[in-house]
C-alpha cells in the first residue's frame, strides 16, 4: 500500500510503499513486490518482514528500495545483528537472519539454480556446516585511508572503493583488529602515509593478515614503494614493536604494488621477519602458506568440503585421480592416500609450483608416498591439450576426475572430452550454483547420471555457498 508522497529535490515524486518480503536473494537483500507487480530488492529486510521502503532505483524489470521502517518483524529476524560493523561494509549479508534460515535460503538458492537449468528432478540435500560462525576466516585484507584523526583501516563498501573504517569484523579473528589498529598507529608515528587512489600518492595500501589453525600469524604490508620510508631503521622498529606486542606474528612481509590497479597484491614479496611462509595442517597433511598462495579461508569447513568430495569420489586405492583447476593441490593431495596416483592441472604457474612444493613437503614428512602426485601447468578447461601428457605416457590416464573450477564454471568442451574418454566418475566442486546447474545439464546430455547435490556452507553469514556432486557414467 503506497504511503503519502512528497516531492524530492529533483521534483520527481518520492515513492514510498509498504510491502511484504517473501524471499532473499544471494546478496542477502529481501525480495518483495510493489503494487504494480515489479520486484523490489530491499537491503536489510528478511523473509517474512513487513517493511516500509523508499524506491531509490527503478528499471523496466525491477526496483530497489531503501528500508525506512520495519513495520512488522519476521520471526526469522535476529534481535541483535550478527556483526557490529557498519552494514555498508557489505560482508555479512545475512547478518539480520537466524542461521537456521540462512541455511534454508542457501538450500533454496541451489534448488532454484537446478530448476532453472531444467534439472528439477535432481535431489538437493540440505546444506552441511561446521556451525562455527565467528572468527572462521584465516585471511584478512584491510584497505587503508587517511582520516581526520590519522590513518584508518576497514573495508570497502559494496561495489565501491569507499572506505568504511572498521577493523572489528565478526568473521575475522579478534587479533586481526588489534594488529591492524596497531599498524595504523605505527604508520602515524613514523610518518608513513596511506595510499590515495586518486592521486597515486602515499605508501601503505593494505594491511594483509593470514593465520594458521595453530594461531600463528603472517603480517604483510602492501606498499606503493620499493621499501618503507626510513629504510632499515623503520623495518627494525616495525619488527621489534610488532613481535613484542604480538608474539604470534611469526612472519612479516612487504608486498610491492606500485601499479594503478584494483588488484590488491603485487608480484614481489620481501621478508622482513621470519620465513616467507607458514605451515598449516589440513586433512592430515601439511601445507606451506606464502603471502601469494591460494588457501581456503575457512580451515575447518574446507576439511568438511574435502571430506565430502572424497566420499563422493569413492576411491579404493587403485584409481588414478586427476584434480583439475587444482590450485595449490590441496584437494588432490587430501585424497592421495586413497588413490594410486594424483595428477593436478592448474593454469597459474605459481600455484603449480606451490602444489609441487606441498607434495614434496608431505613426502619428506612421510605423509605421502614419493612420486605419488604430479602437477603441470595448463588450462584445465582446454580439452584439446590437457590430456596430451597422458597420451604421451608421462602421467596415467584418469579413472576419477575432480573439478573445482572458478565461478564461471567449466567448459562444455571439457565435459564432452571426459565423456568421449569414458571417464566413469567426475566429482564437481562448485562455488556457484547457477554455473553448476548449467554444467550438470551438459553432463546429463553426455550420458552422466547426476547424483545428490550436497551444499556445504563454507562462508557462513555471506551470500556464498559451495556444492559437491558426483556425476557417474554407466556402461551403455
Amino acid at each position: 500500500m503506497a504511503a503519502s508522497v512528497k516531492k524530492s529535490k529533483s521534483s520527481h515524486p518520492e515513492e514510498i510503499h509498504t510491502l511484504e518480503i517473501h524471499d532473499l536473494n544471494n546478496l542477502g537483500s529481501g525480495v518483495g513486490r510493489l503494487p504494480d507487480g515489479l520486484v523490489c530488492f530491499v537491503r536489510g529486510a528478511v523473509t517474512g518482514d513487513m517493511v516500509r521502503v523508499k524506491i531509490i532505483k527503478r528499471t523496466a524489470s525491477f526496483t530497489v528500495g531503501r528500508l525506512e521502517e520495519i513495520v512488522c518483524p519476521s520471526p526469522m529476524r535476529v534481535d541483535t545483528p550478527f556483526c557490529a560493523a557498519p552494514e555498508a561494509c557489505g560482508g555479512c549479508v545475512y547478518r539480520h537472519l537466524t542461521y537456521e534460515h540462512e541455511l534454508v535460503s542457501k538450500h533454496n538458492r541451489v534448488k532454484q539454480a537446478f530448476r532453472q537449468a531444467g534439472l528439477a528432478d535432481v535431489v538437493i540435500l540440505p546444506p552441511i556446516s561446521t556451525g562455527v560462525l565467528n572468527g572462521y576466516r584465516n585471511k584478512g585484507m584491510y584497505p587503508v585511508g587517511q582520516g581526520k584523526g590519522g590513518m584508518e583501516a576497514g573495508f570497502y563498501a559494496a561495489k565501491s572503493h569507499k572506505l568504511i573504517p572498521c577493523t572489528a569484523c565478526s568473521l575475522q579473528p579478534e587479533s586481526f583488529a588489534e594488529i591492524v589498529a596497531f599498524v595504523c598507529k605505527f604508520c602515524d608515528r613514523h610518518g608513513i602515509a596511506a595510499y590515495d587512489e586518486e592521486s597515486g600518492k602515499g605508501i601503505l595500501r593494505h594491511v594483509y593478515l593470514r593465520t594458521t589453525a595453530e594461531g600463528e600469524i603472517m603480517l604483510c604490508l602492501v606498499i606503493n614503494a620499493q621499501e618503507l620510508p626510513g629504510g632499515k631503521r623503520i623495518v627494525t622498529a616495525l619488527v621489534d614493536e610488532t613481535t613484542a606486542r604480538f608474539p604470534q606474528v611469526v612472519s612479516i612481509q612487504l608486498n610491492i604494488n606500485r601499479a594503478s590497479t584494483n588488484v590488491v597484491l603485487g608480484d614481489k614479496f620481501i621478508t622482513l621477519h621470519g620465513t616467507s611462509y607458514m605451515e598449516d595442517a589440513l586433512c592430515g597433511l601439511h601445507f606451506r602458506i606464502s603471502g601469494g598462495s591460494f588457501y581456503q579461508v575457512n580451515h575447518d569447513a574446507a576439511e568438511l568440503l574435502y571430506n565430502t568430495a572424497a566420499e563422493r569420489a569413492g576411491l579404493t586405492g587403485t584409481e588414478h585421480l586427476w584434480d583439475l583447476y587444482c590450485g595449490a593441490g590441496t584437494i588432490g593431495l587430501s585424497m592421495a592416500s586413497c588413490a594410486a596416483s594424483v595428477t593436478g592441472i592448474e593454469i597459474v604457474p605459481e600455484a603449480v609450483a606451490c602444489a609441487k612444493e606441498n607434495a614434496a613437503l608431505n613426502a619428506e614428512l612421510g605423509l605421502l608416498a614419493p612420486d605419488k602426485a604430479h602437477f603441470f601447468c595448463a588450462d584445465a578447461g582446454d580439452a584439446s591439450s590437457i590430456f596430451a601428457p597422458a597420451d604421451r605416457g608421462d602421467v596415467p590416464h584418469p579413472d576419477v576426475v575432480v573439478i573445482d573450477p572458478p565461478r564461471k564454471g567449466t567448459t562444455a568442451e571439457l565435459i564432452r572430452e571426459l565423456s568421449r574418454r569414458d571417464i566413469r566418475r567426475v566429482v564437481y566442486i562448485s562455488c556457484d550454483p547457477e554455473t553448476l546447474g548449467r554444467d550438470c545439464a551438459v553432463f546429463r546430455e553426455e550420458g552422466y547420471e547426476i547424483g545428490e547435490v550436497q551444499p556445504v556452507d563454507l562462508f557462513p553469514r555471506t551470500g556464498h555457498v559451495e556444492s559437491v556432486v558426483c556425476l557417474t557414467r554407466h556402461n551403455e
